[in-house]
């Protein structure tokens, strides 16, 4: 069994200065720190190397500032998956690195836990993973029905069997109002790892009906034949998408 401390790994940070939502998201002040340097430093108390990667030279110049590393990607991806693979073959050609794992890292979390990278790292205890992921078992009811918080059935092997918006799976003669109680459902978190030559052929696939049909990346995957392995946190996502979400965060803190 091949242990991911034997591996080379490497944390990228893909940020985008565009945000219909949020203009200018990775820069916004956090008590006296952009997020992009919040987001660094946490992903640094896990991983020996990390890159931010970025189409816009505000961005590059902030990390530049606080001493991060940071790589300049193309303007016109569509996914931050796409972003990921290139930023990774730039690093691997400029630093003549190679790299077995490459780790998916919002940009938009600043309050991510290390211990969520320690647990996306274990997926890879197992020598045939490909692609990892993190999932959280659901307290309250009303997530198991919010179209927001994908939902992810598992494998007794723990792969992901399925990943939808949908209440799944369903419990069959039981008040919706009971369902929490009467079953184990996940919610996914969105956080990634890849062996990098697997992040290389994903980039390659078509997109597919299920795909389309949820709005979630990773349901390509698994259409297309690629398990995901599966680790459990305790630990929430906390993303911003607004500036309203990142009030409402820090008045709870």
């Amino acid at each position: 069994m091949t242990k991911f401390t034997t591996m080379k790994l490497i944390g990228i940070i893909p940020a985008r200065y565009a945000s219909t939502r949020f203009p200018g998201k990775p820069l916004v002040d956090i008590n006296g720190k952009s997020m992009i340097e919040r987001v660094y430093e946490q992903a640094k108390k896990s991983l020996k190397t990390v890159y931010v990667a970025t189409d816009d030279d505000r961005i590059v110049n902030e990390v530049k500032r606080f001493g991060g590393d940071v790589v300049i990607t193309s303007e016109s991806h569509k996914s931050g998956t796409d972003r990921l693979a290139e930023a990774v073959q730039i690093i691997q050609k400029d630093t003549n690195q190679q790299f077995d794992i490459v780790i998916n890292i919002q940009g938009d979390e600043p309050f991510i836990q290390p211990e969520q990278i320690e647990e996306i790292k274990s997926c890879f205890n197992e020598q045939g993973t490909e692609i990892g992921t993190l999932v959280k078992a659901i307290d309250k009811n009303e997530d198991i029905f919010d179209p927001n918080k994908p939902k992810v059935m598992l494998d007794k092997d723990m792969n992901a069997i399925c990943f939808s918006r949908s209440a799944i799976p369903y419990l069959r003669n039981i008040e919706k109002k009971q369902w929490h109680l009467k079953h184990t459902f996940y919610r996914h978190i969105g956080m990634y790892a890849y062996k990098t030559e697997t992040l290389l052929r994903l980039t390659l696939l078509e997109q597919t009906p299920l795909e389309l049909a949820e709005s979630l990346e990773q349901m390509r995957w698994i259409e297309n034949g690629y398990q995901i392995k599966v680790a459990k946190t305790n630990f929430d996502s906390v993303g911003i998408d607004t500036p309203e979400d990142l009030t409402n965060i820090l008045r709870s803190k």
